[in-house]
C-alpha cells in the first residue's frame, strides 16, 4: 500500500489508513533517510491512539514507552525504539528488544536494519521517502 503526502502536516489523515492496513500487526519497522519523518509519523500515530504523553524522539534514550487506552477500555502501550546509535545486535538485545517484539503492544522501530534477523515474520515495514518537492513524502507499507 502507498500513501503520498505533500507535507508532514497531512500525517493525521494518513495514520488511520496505515493503522487499517496494519490490521492485526503491531510491530512496525520504519525505514527512511534522516529527516524524512519517522519520529513525526510515530508522534502522529500516538496522537491518533490517544497516548497520555506526547512522544519525543528516543534518539538518546533509545526506547520510549507511551500509555493509552485501547478500544476495549484496557491499558495498552506503544514502544518507540530508535536504533540509530546501536552498532551491534547485542546492544539491542540488552535493551530488551526481544520482549518488545513479542508482546501484544505496538512497537515502532526506527533504523531497524541491525535487528532485521530477529524481527517477527509478521513485522510491517514502512518505507518513507522524499519525493517531488522538499515537503513531499511517499509512504510504502509492505
Amino acid at each position: 500500500m502507498e500513501w503520498r503526502i505533500s507535507s508532514l502536516s497531512e500525517l493525521g489523515a494518513v495514520v488511520p489508513r496505515v493503522a487499517e492496513a496494519l490490521d492485526e500487526r503491531r510491530k512496525v519497522a520504519l525505514y527512511g533517510d534522516m529527516g524524512v519523518g519517522k519520529t513525526t509519523f510515530v508522534q502522529a500515530f500516538c496522537r491518533w491512539l490517544g497516548t497520555v504523553e506526547r512522544p519525543d524522539s528516543p534518539t538518546f534514550s533509545l526506547v520510549n514507552d507511551y500509555a493509552y487506552t485501547d478500544a476495549n477500555g484496557c491499558s495498552a502501550w506503544v514502544h518507540h525504539i530508535d536504533l540509530y546509535r546501536i552498532e551491534r545486535i547485542e546492544e539491542a538485545l540488552d535493551l530488551g528488544i526481544e520482549e518488545m517484539l513479542y508482546d501484544p503492544w505496538y512497537c515502532f522501530i526506527e533504523w531497524p536494519q541491525i535487528v532485521e534477523p530477529i524481527l517477527p515474520s509478521t513485522t510491517a515495514r514502512l518505507d518513507m521517502r522524499f519525493v517531488g518537492g522538499a515537503e513531499e513524502r511517499l509512504f510504502v507499507l509492505f
